[in-house]
């Protein structure tokens, strides 16, 4: 039997989505890159494998639980039906009504947003960076996968009352990465600064990364994985849309690296190498809502937007006291508001209904009323993580402690977690690195 054009359609948008999965999957590199290049070297081996572990962990809760609480059939606050999810077409015709429309096999579409839960909890491991205990990880993988990510999850995706409102969230500005920068920082607040990171007098020092060239290329890899991450999310290549959402990624993260090293440079004298890696991550989590809503030009102004305001408030959060190793906040969370609240302000009209979600921004004509609805998205979604996260991370550190000892903190944790140092013909056991300073730096802007 001679195949349709219908199925071979379905052909061509299974093998974008399952590319675009892979691609997704494959940010966890850039993220362990990323992470351990920006700590010290006497965490780096504890950094990297404990990526592999929670993307384990977070494999196992999702398939479960959290598919089903996301985007299973229920009621607008949560998911209700399809847990220990099996690929049957049975069970996707019973309880994932959402996806009854899609030309690609439900088992694709798990994989691809299993992909985006396990970078939100990689953007949340930004808070713990450097003191917290093995155990925890563990402990709130799990939690995180059942009980915050697929809530928000399931209210602007999975058919709750932000979709039925028309929040636009194209591929998780608020869903994914506002999630995780939100837990990030409650885990910031509550395991405290790392030893040395302050003075008695409220300054601060600059503790550097022990390796700048891994920085860089994780965030080349978060790069070319956000192609996947954003032009993936169209569910399908046959139309070629993903070829315009992946333009309007590109031009905003080109311009986010470009604002941010300009205004480090015009700020600090010098032009500032993680500073730009920052605007580019910022960029793409500020693009990610909007860009199959937005005009190139429009995508540009978005990403310096984001790039200027990571600069900024990387500093101001510093001069607060808050030891945010990697910049989880600022990168994800300040730039995921902007970016949800962005396609509130430069949604097209022709765009909106081509995706069909919501409608035009305030620059092309839509009022207020699609700017209201993100703004009020945001502030449930931001309600809701703060809120949960807190009590599940001050419980935890009521009943086991979120931090390691200061002895195993001054070791390092490759040794005191894991026996051995992540480079061990470099680091003795029992030599501890101590902060270095630096003559100019984004922590001493802010002094």
């Amino acid at each position: 039997m001679e195949p349709t054009l219908e199925d071979v359609s379905s052909a061509i948008d299974s093998t974008w989505v399952m590319v675009s999965a892979i691609l997704v999957i494959m940010m966890q590199i850039g993220f362990a890159l990323l992470e351990a290049g920006s700590t010290r070297m006497k965490n780096a081996g504890h950094i990297a494998g404990k990526t592999v572990l929670t993307f384990g962990i977070c494999s196992i809760a999702f398939w479960s639980l959290g598919f089903g609480l996301t985007f299973g059939d229920g009621n607008s606050l949560i998911g209700l039906t399809g847990f220990f999810f099996d690929g049957s077409a049975e069970q996707a015709a019973a309880s994932f009504s959402n996806f009854s429309g899609a030309s690609v096999p439900i088992t694709i579409l798990f994989l691809f947003q299993l992909a985006f839960a396990a970078v939100s909890l990689a953007i949340a491991w930004g808070g713990f960076a450097e003191r917290a205990k093995l155990s925890v990880y563990f402990i709130f993988s799990i939690l995180f996968t059942v009980l915050i990510y697929p809530v928000v999850g399931h209210w602007v995706w999975g058919g709750g009352w932000l979709a039925e409102l028309g929040m636009q969230d194209f591929a998780g500005s608020t869903v994914v990465h506002l999630q995780g920068a939100i837990v990030a920082l409650v885990a910031t607040l509550l395991l405290k600064p790392r030893i040395g990171k302050y003075n008695r007098d409220g300054s601060s020092n600059l503790i550097p990364g022990h390796n700048q060239v891994y920085s860089v290329l994780g965030v080349l890899f978060l790069w070319i994985g956000w192609f996947g991450f954003n032009g993936g999310s169209t569910l399908g290549a046959s139309d070629g849309f993903f070829g315009y959402v992946a333009v309007t990624t590109n031009l905003a993260t080109a311009a986010g690296a470009i604002a941010a090293l300009a205004i480090s440079w015009i700020v600090m004298g010098k032009a500032d190498i993680p500073s730009m890696l920052n605007g580019v991550l910022s960029a793409l989590v500020a693009i990610t809502a909007s860009c199959a809503f937005v005009d190139p030009w429009a995508a540009v102004v978005i990403g310096a937007v984001s790039g200027i305001l990571t600069f900024y408030t990387s500093v101001w959060f510093d001069r607060m006291g808050i030891d945010d190793p990697i910049f989880a906040f600022s990168v994800h969370g300040v730039a995921g508001i902007w970016g949800t609240l962005s396609t509130g302000l430069f949604a097209t009209p022709a765009l909106a209904e081509k995706v069909g979600v919501g409608g035009a921004g305030l620059f092309y004509g839509g009022g207020f009323h699609q700017l209201g609805i993100q703004a009020l998205g945001l502030a449930g979604s931001i309600a809701y993580v703060f809120a949960v996260s807190y009590f599940v991370l001050a419980a935890l550190k009521a009943i086991m402690g979120l931090r390691v000892s200061r002895e195993e903190e001054l070791v390092g944790l490759d040794v005191s977690e894991h026996g051995i140092y992540g480079y061990p013909e470099l680091l003795q056991p029992g030599r501890v690195q101590q902060p270095a300073a630096s003559p100019k730096s984004i922590a001493q802007v802010s002094n």
